[in-house]
């Protein structure tokens, strides 16, 4: 997400008349000057201004413990390194967070860069500040810009470490906010890397949270180190704005206070110029210039009630006209970070565009500072996580994005959802109970049906928007009402859904459904070919006892056995040993081969063939429940003498008994299966073969060839054609047949044909 890299056209839009320092000259952001240190009284006096029961002993402990353990060290601006722990903790007193946070966000860096222990902040200020600042430690040397799969794992541990208490993630960002404003003393390399994570990672993440003040502070740093001309310019600009709109905004908010107190409405309004670096990605979006942005200034309208911001509401809109498609209710339909306001754009006093955001004291508090706005302790309402966990949509975000951690999915596949996730935006959509479901943008039906459940993703077939019918790739709308349609007869969702679903879970849940279904079959293969090695054996099976040997064969579970042994990974005889240990294999000999082999069939709908053991494995073909698939160069047709091979990992692949490919498995005798097929004449099937055909090179021939198997219905699937000489073409053409005897007509019939001098089947 690298926001900050812009081609020169848009620089120069961006630009317009301003002047900026040439490429060649680096812009260097002047450094800040150094600010006294917070004293230990003046921690204690913020503390207490907001929580007057604080435990003062306590901060004071915490204080002078982090000072004498980090003693002399210092940082890289030549400060005292106990400066950063204290500014942490400064930043969190500004969110108003409890004692143990507090104390926790001063002892951040003790256990990492000190002598201190967690047994001894354990011993001195308890187990749950020690917890925290244990939390802290492990994070510290996360590099969430690196290797794809290394950064993927360390956004790993940073989601389940904030998960199991919330504040290590307010410390973490708040530990995060004070680097970035003290970012110039460090070496240009770093800095390049700590800003592109934060940007990247953690302020989205504390968007996520619904702390938008804190992710625009971090943006703003990030985006001034990343890219410190654009940074200049886009300031210049609203600056220079600013100045000539001076008196209009003036204009504007006071015409909004006295419109409002005509009404009897108590409204506090203020006007908000957009951060350089929102600017700078709208225009980079939308390749528009700076001239071309209309919302460059916002006007907060902050009531004391839910009624009364509707009041307003009506009251904006009779006053001056409105801008169509610019209105979106919050309050009712809150975002999943806990955002409530009712946004508007109106035309305004001078033919200017004014964006308006209405909204209740509560809701501005919960817009600055997300999930730190809650009140983390409350009487009688346990921990900080447990009561996050049923005010906070933020935080079940959070919850669920922890929850694709243990669905199996691997790292690259997480840091795939979670980056989605961070930096989509929403569209709200209803079920026709009306339920309101919240996805990202370009989400579909399948990601709909996914989010109401996984058993309606897995069975989805169909669905209705809006009451009608319509795919289910198809892309959903604010406001639409979508329900899904679900047949138990599917089972697993089709794997290509993976690449049709957006949200991470819907996903995570199509690629575990498909590895469930595929287990499935190879375990049912399994039970298929053991159950037929101990009838052959005259041995008893049965689930009980396979249990019973599961730790002989180093097996967690029946299915995890009969799986291995459908994919080839473990020998039946194997399983029989480790039930009956007295079990001694017997080979026998099959179709004459000099080697011998384990004698285990499928079935066929046709007369029996004396030569077959009764013993044998049905198996339906293409669409049947094992893993089955026909030799790569000719396939198989019913009608055929069949074999089949296990192939580890795969299944069964089928041969015709005269394949020449057969002999290669001549030395694995223990890889053969005797199979029969198991076709139900009412509902045909089609199955792969090969014919190639020597046609007379001459306009109009191939159109013969592919004439005759249409008119006799089969389908080609493939054609290749090869020239052996001036006067004849080789075609080797892959098509699918119902058996052997369509296949025998179509090749009658294109031996008949005067442009065919030779037509035959080929054996793989």
């Amino acid at each position: 997400m690298a926001y900050w890299r812009r081609s020169p056209p848009q620089m120069q839009a961006a630009t317009g008349e301003v002047a900026v320092a040439p490429s060649s000259v680096p812009v260097k952001p002047a450094k800040p000057p150094r600010s006294r240190m917070m004293r230990q009284y003046d921690l204690v006096e913020r503390v207490r201004s907001y929580n007057p029961a604080t435990n003062e002993d306590l901060l004071n402990r915490a204080y002078v413990y982090a000072m004498k353990a980090h003693g002399s060290q210092t940082r890289a601006s030549g400060d005292p390194y106990f400066s950063h722990p204290l500014e942490v903790a400064a930043i969190l007193t500004s969110l108003k967070l409890d004692d143990a946070t507090i104390v926790a966000a001063l002892l951040h860096d003790t256990i990492e860069d000190t002598e201190a222990t967690r047994a001894e902040i354990d011993q001195i200020f308890g187990a749950e500040i020690g917890a925290l600042v244990e939390g802290l430690t492990k994070l510290k040397r996360l590099e969430l810009v690196s290797r794809e799969a290394k950064q993927a794992e360390n956004l790993r541990k940073l989601l389940l470490a904030i998960s199991d208490d919330v504040r290590v993630l307010l410390i973490k960002l708040a530990d995060r906010l004070h680097n970035m404003r003290t970012l110039d003393f460090v070496p240009p390399a770093s800095r390049q890397r700590i800003a592109e994570e934060t940007l990247e990672i953690y302020a989205p993440l504390a968007g996520r949270m619904g702390m938008q003040e804190m992710r625009e502070e971090l943006e703003e740093l990030s985006f001034r180190t990343l890219d410190p001309e654009a940074y200049n310019v886009v300031t210049q600009r609203l600056d220079a704005q600013a100045e000539r709109n001076r008196n209009l905004i003036g204009e504007i908010e006071s015409q909004l206070s006295t419109n409002f107190r005509k009404n009897g409405l108590n409204a506090r309004v203020y006007g908000r110029r957009k951060k350089p670096f929102s600017i700078w990605i709208k225009m980079e979006r939308k390749s528009i210039g700076f001239e071309q942005l209309s919302d460059i200034f916002g006007f907060r309208v902050v009531m004391d009630g839910v009624e009364s911001c509707y009041r307003a509401l009506g009251i904006v809109h009779t006053t001056w006209p409105v801008v169509p498609g610019r209105f979106k209710d919050y309050i009712s339909t809150p975002k999943q970070n806990d955002y409530r306001s009712i946004h508007t754009t109106v035309i305004g006093p001078g033919k200017q565009r004014v964006e308006l955001q209405i909204r209740t004291e509560e809701m501005d508090r919960i817009a600055e500072f997300g999930i730190a706005a809650h009140v983390l302790y409350k009487e009688g309402a346990g921990s900080p996580t447990e009561l996050l966990k049923r005010e906070s949509n933020a935080f079940a975000w959070l919850r669920n994005t922890v929850a694709i951690l243990s669905e199996g999915a691997n790292p690259e596949e997480f840091l795939e959802h979670t980056k989605l996730e961070l930096f989509h935006d929403q569209v709200f959509c209803f079920t026709p109970k009306g339920k309101l479901i919240a996805l990202p943008r370009h989400a579909n039906v399948i990601d709909f049906a996914y989010a109401v459940h996984t058993d309606v993703g897995n069975s989805a077939v169909g669905c209705k928007i809006n009451g009608k019918f319509a795919p289910l790739s198809s892309e959903l709308q604010n406001g639409d009402e979508v329900e899904v349609l679900t047949s138990e007869a599917q089972g697993a969702p089709p794997a290509v859904w993976e690449q049709l679903a957006v949200t991470g879970k819907a996903r995570a849940a199509i690629r575990r459904a498909t590895r469930t279904a595929v287990r499935d079959q190879y375990a049912g293969l399994g039970r298929r070919i053991v159950e037929r090695l101990f009838e052959r054996a005259k041995l008893d099976y049965a689930d009980d006892k396979l249990k019973g040997a599961l730790p002989r064969l180093a097996r967690a579970s029946i299915d995890d056995v009969l799986a291995a042994v459908g994919r080839g990974e473990m020998k039946a005889s194997d399983v029989a040993r480790a039930v009956y240990p007295d079990y001694k294999e017997e080979r026998v000999a099959r179709y004459g081969a000099k080697k011998s082999s384990l004698a285990v069939k499928l079935k066929l709908k046709s007369p029996p063939d004396p030569s077959r053991s009764p013993s044998a494995i049905p198996v339906r073909g293409i669409n049947s429940d094992l893993p089955v698939k026909f030799a790569p160069n000719g396939g198989a047709v019913p009608g055929d003498r069949i074999v089949g091979i296990v192939t580890p990992g795969e299944g069964i692949t089928i041969y015709p008994i005269q394949s020449p490919a057969l002999k290669d498995f001549d030395d694995e005798p223990e890889r053969w299966l005797d199979v029969r097929w198991d076709v139900d004449e009412s509902t045909p099937q089609r199955f792969p073969a090969r014919i190639l055909v020597h046609s007379v090179n001459e306009p109009g021939s191939l159109a013969q060839v592919a004439t005759v198997i249409a008119e006799h219905d089969g389908n080609i699937d493939n054609i290749s054609m090869h020239r052996r000489s001036p006067d004849f073409t080789e075609v080797t053409i892959d098509l699918e047949v119902y058996d052997l005897k369509h296949l025998s007509a179509i090749i009658a019939q294109l031996r008949a044909k005067a442009v065919v001098a030779k037509a035959e089947r080929v054996n793989g």
